[in-house]
């Protein structure tokens, strides 16, 4: 789940309270407080809420569940003065697109973070790593409208963010860091998306990089939001942007996409959806009787519109930015989390049972138990991944002892994962923002020949990282297990020649342990030396 880092400064005055009062009352939102610093705090929100991805989106819900600025949050959304135009050929490449401007935001060198950190969570918890979803943010100042959404040839160059000479795109997805952590989404294409000005300037090469012209500085008023992708959801996370830089003063402005066939559209849309709810349904889910006044008054506080209607019913409006709204449940919900889950009278079972932990569970705690002790943190990434991930960025060969999904969601998830460092690895990578050292861990589930299996294993990021550091990590987990174990000369090729090991029990290998090789680092985006093990808890 994704922690988000919010700046108390920013806090307070976007919330209008003090953070005590944040800190004590943020968890009943549903969110989990990671740490608390001097100047900030890092909170964990479930990956169903993109809209608290951010310090503006936090502070936006508090002041509803507080009581400060209750009911639908309405934004005024001024008419295009802008437009930008569609190539025929880009909808065989990325087809959906979303885009706007918001005029007039006050930056500061935290709120450019926040939105930086923003837009990388929603590329991880809508955009499935930018496959789905990839987000551009840019200065309108530096650019000329109209603006064109093209097909580009791979030769064409431009000087991408954080470098000074110009790159082909082909040579960007080559050797440029973003280029080639994200090639993959564009392998079997011909031609490249692009955004340029009427100059010829280049805003963005999504879902890759943007340019470096048009970088979002402290000087930055009058902004550019596009989103491009496959699917709906670019609507989304179009929707959760610009209502977070409304929420610093910025006024939203409508852009017209004029498509390759002559027809126009107004991609931005902020007008609530409605849904009714039916008294007895709210009822028996709650499991209490709820005054009408007292479901409207809740709602509001989690920022619904509503109303009661003549046959009692309760109407309401869902901003377009809760994406996590999927049905009458989900709102139900949200009225409960208002009223708060300690006023629901607790009614005891009608059957009662006797339990106990289970022996994987038992192993699992003692390993967490472990592990923290040795300074590492515990995650918990997704069993599913995909082949690229597991084996190709691993330098692995593919193995025949792997489960399949037999209808996969998205391509970044169409197997049950054989191994856990894969996943440790990613989420490295998703985390180079983050100050170094990083040492993490999970003690996880495993499928091997279709048969579930526990493991453990953890990685370490750092200048510093080197063999020594994994094998005394081992020793140590070894000597709390009480375990007595050997090491051999391994031959595995996600791990350095000469500074990898097998790792044997009773002359049986159980794991593996090493400096990860730096082809490795290098297809995760990692620019750190990078060590870990992982090994078999079962065996």
């Amino acid at each position: 789940m994704p922690i988000i880092t919010l700046p108390y400064d920013d806090l307070e005055k976007l919330t209008g309270t003090d953070k005590d009062t944040i800190i004590k009352r943020v968890p009943m939102i549903g969110a989990d407080i990671e740490r608390i610093e001097d100047e900030s705090i890092d909170i964990e929100f479930f990956p169903d809420r993109p809209d608290l991805y951010s310090v503006e989106g936090v502070s936006r819900a508090l002041r509803g569940f507080l009581d400060i600025e209750t009911g639908f949050r309405e934004y005024e959304v001024k008419p295009y003065t802008v437009e930008i135009t569609k190539d025929e050929n880009i909808d065989s490449v990325r087809p959906v697109f979303g885009c706007a401007i918001v005029r007039g935001v006050k930056f500061t060198s935290s709120a450019i973070k926040t939105l930086m950190d923003l837009q990388e969570s929603l590329h991880w918890g809508l955009g499935r790593d930018r496959k789905k979803v990839s987000i551009g943010v840019h200065d309108l100042s530096k650019v000329q409208p109209p603006f064109r959404y093209i097909a580009a040839d791979p030769e064409f160059s431009f000087i991408p963010l954080d470098f000074t000479e110009p790159m082909t795109m082909r040579e960007i997805l080559e050797k440029h860091p973003k280029g080639t952590r994200f090639a993959h989404i564009l392998d079997g294409f011909d031609m490249y998306p692009l955004i340029l000005d009427a100059n010829d300037n280049v805003l963005s090469f999504p879902p890759i990089i943007n340019g470096t012209l048009t970088m979002v500085t402290e000087d930055t008023t009058d902004l550019l939001v596009d989103v491009t992708g496959l699917s709906n959801e670019v609507y989304t996370a179009l929707n959760i942007v610009t209502t977070a830089l409304a929420e610093r003063g910025g006024e939203i402005e409508y852009v017209k996409v004029v498509n390759a066939d002559g027809t126009e559209s107004i991609p931005l849309d902020l007008s609530p959806r409605l849904k009714v709810l039916d008294r007895e349904e709210i009822d028996g889910l709650i499991g209490m009787e709820l005054p009408a006044d007292e479901i409207i008054n809740q709602l509001g506080r989690m920022g619904f519109g509503a109303k009661e209607l003549e046959d009692g019913r309760i109407e309401v409006q869902i901003p377009r930015y809760r994406a996590d709204i999927l049905d009458n449940s989900d709102i139900i919900e949200d009225i409960a989390v208002g009223y708060g889950f300690d006023k629901i009278p607790a009614v005891f079972p009608m059957n009662a049972t006797v339990g106990k932990s289970h022996m994987l569970s038992d192993i699992s705690t003692d390993m967490r138990e472990i592990m923290t002790g040795l300074g590492y943190l515990q995650v918990m990434p997704f069993t599913l991944t995909s082949d690229r991930v597991h084996f190709d960025w691993m330098c692995r060969e593919k193995t025949d002892d792997v489960t399949y999904v037999m209808h996969p969601i998205s391509e970044d998830q169409t197997m049950v994962r054989t191994t856990i460092l894969p996943n440790l690895i990613e989420i490295l990578s998703m985390n180079q923002h983050r100050e170094l050292p990083q040492r993490i861990f999970e003690a996880g589930d495993v499928v091997i020949n279709g048969k579930n299996g526990l493991h453990l294993a953890a990685v370490s990021i750092s200048p510093q990282a080197n063999f020594t550091e994994v094998r005394e990590l081992v020793d140590a987990l070894m000597r709390e297990r009480l375990v007595e174990y050997e090491v051999v000369e391994s031959e595995d090729p996600a791990f350095m020649e000469g500074r990898r090991a097998d790792i044997l029990v009773n002359g049986k290998k159980i794991g593996v342990m090493g400096e990860v090789f730096p082809q490795v680092i290098v297809n995760f985006g990692l620019g750190q030396p990078v060590v870990g093990f992982e090994i078999d808890l079962l065996d």
